[in-house]
């Protein structure tokens, strides 16, 4: 293994006003020295996320000022406790990039604790795009008690990359999933069962789910997207059934509490960013049987998309314009 001395983070200053404004520094380092039961990974490849950006332009309000940002990344452990030196790891972490330095830099320094192993057969740029997608996803799922065979899931936002970890995870534990999907009519990603996919604008949706759904409805609705499926998850779930909210698009929305309350049901929010690197590195530990056996797969990054630091700027203006593509830089 080459160990590389010399390398470059991005430095964010100050918020940015808008998407033209972001232009993160990049700024020569040294390898560091780890304190006592640190690492230093060099980072190969580090996705970029949207609360990557969102937290560049002062919408992540605990984020602090300087920073080096970057949630996710994949590289190779090269100083600190000798079992770990020149191992392969992959992670992710509420606290990269917002409360201390992350990985859009050539190295990152972690806790021994938050180190995990990348499985062999994921590539370099791919294991780097899984860490805040498989964790939201992972996170919603406990917390909503999947348990596998005669469970019913119902995602929304199926096809984005969050949808499509949920339901890698739900149909692996064997429950019975289906998506719904803007636009579209077929589910794009890996699964380990068959996804009926249906069209937010199908005017017959309601309907059509719930008889998909064995005319009892979903035990749990994963909403990726918020405001816009509240109202529908709502109606899709079964008795004691459970709606889990990652994101949305307004802040407000209102619903009918009675019905809610008599049939038993359940709102779970869930913000990966309250977990911290070390505690991701555990369910990522947890979730590496899948990878090692292909029952779970990584995103693929195109060409196109994995950048060089220098631009990161592009590549920042790349996620928040929506792109459905991995953006992966390469320090």
């Amino acid at each position: 293994m080459t160990q590389v001395l010399n390398g470059r983070k991005l430095v964010l200053a100050e918020k940015a006003a808008d998407a033209a404004a972001i232009a993160p520094r990049l700024v020569d380092v040294q390898l560091p020295e780890p304190p006592a039961g640190h690492a230093v990974v060099q980072v190969r490849a580090a996705a970029v996320n949207p609360s990557d950006v969102k937290a560049s332009l002062g919408m992540m309000p605990h984020a602090v000022w300087p920073r080096t940002p970057g949630r996710d990344f994949a590289g190779v452990v090269v100083a600190g406790p000798a079992p770990w030196r020149g191992v392969e790891v992959w992670g992710t972490g509420g606290d990269l990039g917002m409360t201390r330095d992350g990985t859009h830099a050539t190295y990152l320094v972690l806790p021994e604790e938050a180190l995990s192993r990348k499985p062999d057969s994921v590539s370099v740029a791919a294991a780097s795009t899984v860490g805040v997608p498989f964790i939201t996803a992972h996170e919603g799922l406990r917390r909503a008690g999947l348990s596998g065979p005669g469970q019913t899931v119902v995602v929304f936002g199926a096809n984005g990359k969050v949808g499509q970890a949920a339901i890698q995870l739900a149909t692996r534990q064997g429950a019975k999933v289906v998506g719904v999907e803007r636009d579209s009519h077929s589910y794009i990603g890996h699964a380990s069962s068959l996804v009926p996919l249906f069209s937010s604008a199908d005017p017959q949706l309601g309907s059509k789910l719930l008889e998909a759904l064995d005319g009892r409805g979903a035990d749990i609705a994963y909403n990726t997207v918020g405001s816009p499926y509240f109202q529908l998850a709502l109606d899709a779930l079964a008795v004691n059934g459970t709606q889990v909210l990652i994101s949305t698009i307004e802040r407000n929305v209102s619903f009918d509490i009675l019905a809610f309350y008599r049939r038993n049901l359940q709102m779970l929010g869930v913000d990966s960013l309250k977990l911290s690197a070390a505690q991701c590195a555990g369910i990522l530990n947890s979730l590496l049987p899948g990878f090692d056996d292909g029952s779970l797969k990584a995103f693929d990054v195109d060409d196109g998309t994995l950048l060089p630091l220098d631009q990161a700027a592009e590549a920042y203006r790349k996620v928040l314009a929506g792109s459905m593509e991995r953006v992966v830089l390469a320090p």
